[in-house]
């Protein structure tokens, strides 16, 4: 070939700029890079021949069953968080729910006349509706005396209080006594009972 008839071509780019760069890794989990679909070897001889591809893909180890949905677990403690709910309902409402009402007041006092130096067992009988609550209430007697406020709690489910004042007596003498129980909460009610005291 003679030198006139040589004349230079441009060549390709790919034949200057050099090698094509390794590809980037999609992500990395541990020290296993994975570049797509299929597994490493080193995996595959790890896992044996049971498991599938996908189990290897996935990380899940030879003989373990996959992880249920998350869904599935939560629902499975949804009972248990109704029953519990219902449970803390029902304590909140015995707690701070409607308080005791006062259906009837009665007071019972000793039916033959009290002996000389004798003491009177009077016995005031309150019936509520069962709920709890605190009862607040006096005795009034008719010497003209009168105690401190009292207080008798009331527990759920009971529905009668029975609260008792003794009265002593000393001495000769005739005495017709009233003793007056009186209720001041949860509601105003107010009732009373007589006996005679006689001794000579």
């Amino acid at each position: 070939m003679n030198d006139d008839d040589y004349s230079a071509t441009e060549l390709g780019s790919h034949w200057f700029e050099g090698p094509v760069p390794d590809p980037v890794p999609d992500r990395r989990e541990g020290e296993v890079l994975r570049f797509g679909p299929g597994v490493t070897a080193a995996a595959a001889r790890r896992a044996g021949n049971t498991p599938t591809a996908v189990q290897i893909w996935h990380g899940t180890p030879p003989g373990t069953p996959p992880h249920p949905a998350r869904p599935r677990r939560l629902r499975r403690y949804v009972p248990a968080a109704l029953v519990l709910a219902a449970i803390l309902l029902f304590l909140a409402w015995r707690e701070y729910g409607p308080r005791a009402a006062v259906r009837d007041v009665a007071v019972t006092a000793p039916g033959s006349p009290l002996g000389c130096d004798g003491t009177a067992d009077v016995v005031g009988v309150v019936r509520t509706d069962g709920r709890p609550g605190t009862l607040t209430y006096h005795w009034e007697r008719s010497d003209g005396t009168r105690s401190a406020p009292l207080r008798e709690t009331l527990a759920w489910g009971q529905e009668e209080a029975r609260l008792h004042l003794l009265w002593t007596f000393r001495g000769p003498g005739t005495h017709r006594a009233v003793a007056r129980l009186v209720i001041t909460s949860p509601a105003a009610r107010a009732a009373e009972g007589t006996f005679t005291y006689r001794c000579g």
